[in-house]
């Protein structure tokens, strides 16, 4: 098994692709928070591309690549634009833009088409919400999407607009996950702060996939978005909303699975975290993502 670039070169120009992917910042990143890309030596039947949340990296869901790799899957981990800088205090993601992670999306789409057949795009949070991105616009074969961060659960989702504007308007500040434990907080391979900007900018672009679903049907055929009942964070309702939004066109393949039962949390996938949640929920998640295989 390799999961470095360097060491892909089998995946001919796809390959060439990789070794540039993430570039830009790529000498500031810390080793564990590299894209990984697991592969077999060969095209698979099966692809995975997995996308990691907010302020956190790749080893976000490297229990799962691990696993759907030992299966026989080709996997993608790519690293989002300003994620998993050396510098945990980085303020790196004070410059995040909608265009950045867009942009990333296309050739994560274009990469991952190199690596097998069937390509299946999940996405955590903000990660989930580019997967709905890509879902609406690229005919991938099956979007994932986990809790994907369309909105604040308390914001009424008719706010979204103006909170999201006028958080743009406002100073951008870093505020700390845990003002408590600030930077003892989180995993090694994640940024203890969020940069409020960077918040507004993908619950934007979350936003933008709601309306774009009113106008048309999606690009991806097959589509479940995985919402968490005891969720604290994202807006449940927006979820529902998109679905809704896709189905009115006739996508008959969006299917909104509910996972019950769990305490009160959002970061239901991260290894590190303290209560072992992710190892709760990885045998309910894990069937989830491979269902279509």
């Amino acid at each position: 098994m390799d999961e470095r670039a360097g060491h892909a070169g089998w995946l001919g120009a796809a390959g060439a692709q990789y070794e540039r992917f993430g570039a830009p910042d790529a000498s500031a990143i810390s080793e564990e928070a590299r894209s990984l890309v697991l592969h077999h030596g060969r095209p698979t039947a099966q692809v995975y591309v997995l996308l990691h949340g907010l302020t956190t990296t790749p080893a976000q869901f490297i229990d799962f690549a691990r696993t759907m790799y030992e299966r026989g899957s080709n996997v993608f981990v790519p690293r989002l634009p300003r994620h998993g800088h050396a510098d945990r205090l980085s303020e790196a993601l004070a410059g995040l833009t909608e265009r950045e992670l867009t942009d990333a999306a296309r050739e994560i789409v274009e990469l991952s088409r190199g690596l097998g057949e069937r390509v299946t795009v999940a996405g955590f949070s903000a990660g989930g919400a580019l997967a709905v991105w890509i879902a609406q616009h690229f005919a991938v074969d099956r979007v994932v999407a986990i809790a994907p961060f369309l909105g604040v659960g308390w914001v009424p989702s008719r706010l979204g607009g103006v909170v999201t504007s006028a958080a743009l308007r406002a100073p951008n500040l870093f505020m700390w996950w845990n003002p408590l434990e600030r930077e003892r907080h989180a995993p090694s391979h994640g940024y203890p702060r969020f940069a409020t900007h960077a918040v507004a900018r993908v619950w934007r672009m979350g936003l933008g996939v709601i309306e774009a679903a009113r106008r048309s049907p999606p690009a991806t055929r097959d589509i479940v978005l995985v919402t968490n009942t005891s969720e604290t964070t994202v807006n449940n309702r927006a979820i529902a909303r998109l679905a809704r939004a896709w189905r009115a066109h006739g996508a008959a393949h969006v299917v909104t699975l509910r996972l019950r039962g769990l305490p009160r949390s959002h970061d239901i996938v991260e290894p590190r975290r303290r209560r072992a949640l992710a190892a709760q929920v990885f045998p309910a998640l894990l069937k989830i993502l491979t269902s279509d295989a």
